[in-house]
């Protein structure tokens, strides 16, 4: 558990000696030492491009003036440790090319240790082609020489961004090792990373760990509620937690995610397990993880864009059999019994995590309970949509004094037209109520919050309270005729590296840094840029017929990408191709789309990873 500068600074002059020794001092001051946080690690860009006259590195007087041992010695007086950063190659990654540590790992290890470092994070850049394991393997040799020389243990973080398997071959190498390319901080990179990671639990275990990448929480490509996924899914992957954002401008939000010692202890757990899937279906996913106190922790995690109902119980978890279970909400820090569903409606892109366990003493707590909200996420300005909200009973015992109320943005109409509360409901029983929702007609188009809130007591007067937020869009449907995608506003938009560009390719990760879009040496005005995984919904409103484009992975990338398209009509896929490569010219797509409210353009990784998959929807067009 630490912090790492990349992901907020990368190489620009912000980063530097004043930055890192700002950066320990919040960790003491904001209570993230206490909360476990201890290593401050410093990336590339640290170090002159040369070395001097005998083969050592330069640490750059502009940004540590004071050089690195002074800073490693400012770094352990606050009982913290210090990490940094160089590559198995010539070079390091970033474009100037700083000195890397192929042919120099033992005088780079001993510099490391007489300046007191703690921790090496050793990426896999220009390595000329020598095999990954003879790299990784020469420098993990210089540190144990250097540390039976010195005594300065340092933590080794093979970088090799899963290439050549680290997991398969690296136990014995280093503590841990990325089993993924770098992560950016949008949804789409999030979620990919993620899906890898997970499918590598067999590998981990103590002293020995699957890492993907850094934490992108507070740097503000994604909502407070996808970075708390972010935060729940790396700690039920027992990964490690790196702070990849400056604290210095970090908001309180941010430091209540960071600081969830419920879910730390989580990630810390010392029996070491990282956790399960248990199920994924249509987006859906549990995930668990055994504790050593024989408990589990439960991840209910939403990766698409509308609520979702996700459900497993006890028993599939692992948990003995017992009358009834503690159910710990881990995020909102409220204890409550389950007869042994484990269940909850999870908002998009949401993740609700628990710790579950048998007890003797479960009617001390109030039933669990989860909220449903069913219904379309749709509506335009002016007109009316229908909801249905579900109160059910998860508990052994009975739900009293059940009161449910849902509520919109000022100026909606927001109306039940059926009971909205109970004086009781018994075990696995279900409240249902109709309501009606009309947003103003001067709406404008956009994302809109509702809250749909229970409350309840136990037989034994606990209280109880459930909570559901949700979003509803106001939309607009595109006019009549022909339209280009790239000039229609989107309902969402995920992408696997920066965002979705309009009219360009997506270029790298900042927006706005596309080209003309071109496919196999054809440029196209018109269409949409994007980078596998992607999904981009638009709202049709059962008012168009086709959707027509040619698609392709974008010139722009020389090494070979490889993507599929598909169109999904509202929950139909309705079009779809075969892999296509930097080697293919553009294929043209037509999709039947009548009567559909949403048309879903999705692109895929084609299972092999995301690298080099700028994939481009040109001349995107829907007839409406």
């Amino acid at each position: 558990m630490g912090f790492n500068n990349w992901n907020s600074t990368h190489c620009r002059d912000e980063f530097n000696e004043e930055m890192i020794k700002g950066i320990a001092d919040l960790f003491v001051s904001k209570g993230l030492k206490k909360a476990g946080y201890e290593y401050v690690n410093l990336d590339d860009c640290w170090a002159l491009p040369e070395r001097d006259g005998n083969g050592k590195l330069v640490p750059d007087p502009k940004r540590f003036p004071h050089g690195i041992k002074a800073l490693a010695d400012y770094v352990h007086d606050k009982g913290l440790k210090l990490g940094i950063y160089t590559s198995a190659g010539t070079h390091t990654c970033d474009r100037l090319g700083f000195p890397g540590g192929l042919g120099h790992e033992e005088s780079d290890a001993r510099q490391f240790a007489d300046w007191g470092i703690d921790y090496l994070k050793y990426d896999n850049c220009n390595n000329q082609g020598v095999d990954a394991k003879q790299r990784y393997r020469a420098m993990r040799d210089a540190l144990k020489k250097a540390s039976d020389a010195t005594g300065r243990k340092i933590v080794y973080s093979l970088c090799e961004w899963g290439e050549n398997k680290p997991w398969e071959w690296a136990a014995d190498v280093g503590q841990l090792w990325r089993t993924t390319g770098d992560i950016s901080d949008n949804w789409g990179s999030m979620l990919s990373i993620a899906k890898k990671n997970l499918s590598l639990a067999p590998y981990a275990g103590p002293g020995h760990w699957n890492d993907p990448d850094m934490l992108e929480v507070g740097n503000g490509g994604m909502t407070d509620t996808e970075y708390r996924s972010h935060f729940s899914l790396w700690s039920v992957m027992a990964a490690p937690l790196l702070i990849g954002t400056d604290l210095r401008k970090a908001t309180p939000e941010t430091y209540t995610i960071l600081s969830n010692r419920e879910v730390i202890a989580v990630d810390q757990d010392r029996l070491g397990r990282q956790g399960k899937v248990i199920s994924t279906k249509d987006g859906r996913w549990v995930i668990a993880k055994e504790m050593k106190d024989g408990s589990r922790a439960i991840a209910l995690f939403n990766e698409t864009d509308r609520p979702q109902h996700i459900s497993t119980t006890a028993a599939e978890a692992g948990l003995p059999d017992a009358p009834a279970y503690k159910l710990r909400d881990l995020w909102q820090h409220r204890d409550y019994q389950t007869a042994g569903t484990v269940s909850a409606t999870v908002p998009a892109h949401g993740t609700v995590l628990y710790r579950v366990s048998a007890d003797r003493d479960w009617a001390a707590y109030p039933p669990a309970a989860e909220l449903g909200l069913h219904g379309t996420t749709l509506a335009e300005a002016g007109s009316l949509a229908e909801w249905d909200t579900t109160f059910t009973n998860l508990g052994r015992g009975a739900a009293r004094s059940v009161a449910v109320e849902l509520t919109g943005p000022a100026g909606w109409g927001v109306r039940a037209t059926s009971p909205s509360g109970a004086s009781s409901l018994g075990s696995g029983r279900t409240l249902t109520t109709h309501w009606r929702l009309t947003p103003p007609a001067d709406a404008k188009p956009g994302a809109y919050d509702l809250t749909l809130r229970a409350g309840y007591r136990s037989p034994r007067g606990a209280k109880g309270e459930a909570v559901l937020p949700s979003t509803v869009h106001v939309v607009v449907a595109p006019p009549a005729g022909n339209s280009s995608a790239g000039d229609l506003p989107w309902v969402s938009a995920t992408n696997g590296w920066g965002p979705v560009e309009r009219n360009t390719s997506v270029g790298e990760e900042a927006a706005g840094d596309g080209h003309p879009l071109t496919i196999g040496g054809t440029t196209y005005a018109k269409g949409l840029g994007a980078h596998a995984p992607s999904e981009i919904t638009y709202y049709t409103g059962g008012r168009c017929s086709t959707f027509t484009a040619k698609v392709g992975v974008d010139d722009e990338k020389s090494q070979a990408g490889s993507v599929t398209f598909e169109v999904w009509a509202d929950g139909t896929k309705v079009a779809s191709t075969a892999t296509l490569t930097t080697a293919d010219a553009a294929k043209a797509v037509s999709a039947a789309v009548d009567g559909a409210r949403t048309v879903r353009l999705v692109v895929t990784d084609a299972g092999d990873g995301n690298n080099s998959d700028h994939a481009d929807w040109a001349d995107a067009t829907l007839s409406c």
